[in-house]
């Protein structure tokens, strides 16, 4: 056995006889494979039976047969603190949806927001997320440490976490979206994003917590914020985030105000390159999509929100084409009722085939689109992502030899096509978060109850 530190053993997994989707280059597939695990990291990757000294010297050994295994989905777009004002604004547009919930929005703080989040995250990872970008952007005077509260919830629950700081200084009486009440000066904005930089950040390998300074919108932040988190971002050495051309909307918006389309204004900016992402994308013109991709520019695509808030089908197909980065987000937990991310495959697939054909996008894609395509997003494909040796041991078994997807002909697509399977185990770092579809790391029941009631304070404060 291998060694860490002053002679510990490196606990070593070994999970065999699934169906292994490594989602590597080639888009490799072991119909009947094995993955070993040695502490955080995947160490072996083959097909047939596991080699015997392998599997002698597992500590614990996982039989996969009737199993699909892929690699741990990457959320790049949540919004884990409305995990407690589901349900409310049901058949708005989004501009309509915003004005009903920012008053709510505006009354949360630390523990509200953790009880919120730790909810939204169990969630997520029930359904084979091992990677969550959140973007928080309201913060009110007096609330307390917004972000730390989301990154205790992360620590808890036990997946990796890409916290933004976000922000809004573009206030209604200034021609913004959101009340005045609810936005901070450009400045106050600014030096409470480096300061979550400074706490929280880990750059390293195996981080489980990274921080991006992610301006909310065009409608609710003004033009110096946004230039200046640039600016800041990348003198600090994180990325940069925002919603960008989401709506019809947003479009007119900053047409009459800026004279250009979203994508056009936010460049103008400094708002693309490699180490930028933004949430929906819907309304790009082919002109965006090729800038996108010689940006290297990033694309969190949220099918079902999209289609809650009625904004339209973004152009996954042509940016996918064209070579721009694009990961799969579940965006709101008030704007989409449900945090999980595995359903958002299937809603991936079947959206583009309504936007673009039945040709537009096959299961395999969209589990890249959900793994690899989200790790490159978020600027982490080099170490989660897909099934390769070297690569962190964030792992989802999948269970499909029950009645609902038992003699499926292609395993993959019992999570592109059918409903989502049953969720048998799933692995960040190697260690487990769940297993048999419950969490491993925390009590769910508590965490609902915890959400529950923070739900109801909350409404009790608007």
């Amino acid at each position: 056995m291998a060694a860490a530190g002053a002679g510990v053993a490196v606990r070593r997994v070994v999970i065999d006889g699934c169906h292994v989707a490594t989602v590597d280059a080639a888009g490799t597939e072991h119909p009947a494979g094995y993955v070993v695990v040695d502490g955080d990291r995947i160490t072996a990757v083959g097909a047939g039976p596991v080699p015997g000294e392998l599997a002698a010297s597992a500590h614990e050994r996982i039989d996969g047969r009737g199993h699909l295994l892929t690699p741990g989905l990457v959320n790049t777009h949540h919004h884990l603190y409305q995990w407690l004002t589901r349900g409310f604004a049901q058949d708005d547009i989004l501009f309509d949806w915003l004005v009903a919930l920012y008053p709510m929005w505006s009354r949360i703080d630390a523990d509200l927001v953790r009880a919120g989040a730790a909810g939204a995250l169990a969630v997520a990872a029930r359904s084979g997320c091992t990677t969550l970008a959140d973007h928080h952007y309201v913060f009110p005077a007096g609330g307390g440490d917004l972000v730390g509260a989301i990154v205790e919830a992360g620590s808890d629950v036990g997946i990796r976490l890409h916290a933004t700081r976000g922000s809004m200084d573009l206030g209604r009486s200034a021609g913004g979206l959101p009340p005045d009440f609810a936005v901070e000066t450009t400045d106050a904005a600014l030096a409470a994003t480096q300061a979550a930089v400074d706490a929280y950040h880990d750059p390293g390998f195996s981080s489980m917590v990274r921080i991006a300074a992610a301006p909310c919108s065009p409608f609710s932040v003004t033009a110096d914020l946004l230039r200046e988190s640039a600016v800041l971002a990348r003198d600090l050495g994180v990325r940069l985030h925002t919603h960008g051309a989401e709506t019809v909307e947003e479009e007119a918006f900053c047409r009459e105000r800026f004279g250009t389309s979203p994508a056009g204004y936010l460049e103008s900016l400094g708002w693309l390159g490699d180490d930028v992402w933004m949430a929906h994308c819907v309304h790009l013109d082919d002109a965006d999509v090729r800038r996108f991709a010689d940006t290297g520019t990033g694309v969190a695509h949220c099918p079902s929100s999209n289609a809650r808030l009625a904004a339209g089908i973004a152009p996954v197909r042509a940016l996918v084409a064209a070579g721009a980065p694009v990961g799969l987000g579940v965006d709101g937990a008030a704007s989409n009722e449900s945090g999980r991310l595995g359903d958002e495959i299937r809603q991936a697939v079947l959206l583009a085939r309504l936007r673009d054909g039945a040709g537009a996008m096959d299961v395999h894609t969209a589990l890249r689109l959900a793994t690899i395509g989200g790790a490159r997003v978020l600027g982490r494909h080099d170490e989660l992502g897909s099934i390769e040796p070297g690569k962190l041991a964030d792992l989802a078994l999948w269970r499909i030899d029950g009645v609902e997807h038992a003699g499926i002909a292609d395993p993959v697509a019992a999570l592109g096509l059918a409903s989502l399977p049953p969720l048998a185990r799933l692995l960040v770092g190697g260690r487990t978060v769940v297993a048999d579809g419950e969490l491993a790391t925390a009590d769910s029941r508590a965490l609902a109850d915890a959400a529950a009631r923070a739900s109801t304070a909350l409404a009790e404060r608007a």
